[in-house]
């Protein structure tokens, strides 16, 4: 199954995070094979940032935990669906209870 998966050329991949309760959709970040393992392992979102260059917990600082109870991936094996159950405030950095607060 994880060999099935399709990395980018920067050899990363999607993952959409939504709250396994409510539907919601929290976040979309990137992950490599080494943080969905980590993710797999510890049953805790684990992402890499594009930006600092370095494997996140989510919410280790902050709380803000995601606990992992389904992940799927999608008919073209290039992206992730992960159903969490959000702990804390919210997934997102501001506050919100999702990264996805603003509308066009």
């Amino acid at each position: 199954m994880l060999s099935d998966l399709k990395y980018d050329e920067k050899g990363l991949i999607p993952a959409i995070i939504q709250d396994i309760r409510d539907g919601q959709v929290l976040m979309l970040a990137y992950m490599n094979e080494k943080s969905l393992e980590m993710t797999l392992q510890t049953g805790f979102t684990h992402f890499w940032s594009r930006s600092r260059q370095k494997y996140w917990k989510k919410g280790e600082t902050s709380g803000a935990l995601q606990e992992v109870k389904e992940i799927y991936y999608d008919c073209d094996q290039d992206s992730l669906l992960i159903k969490v159950i959000q702990h804390g405030n919210g997934a997102c950095h501001t506050g919100e209870r999702t990264c996805f607060y603003r509308k066009l």
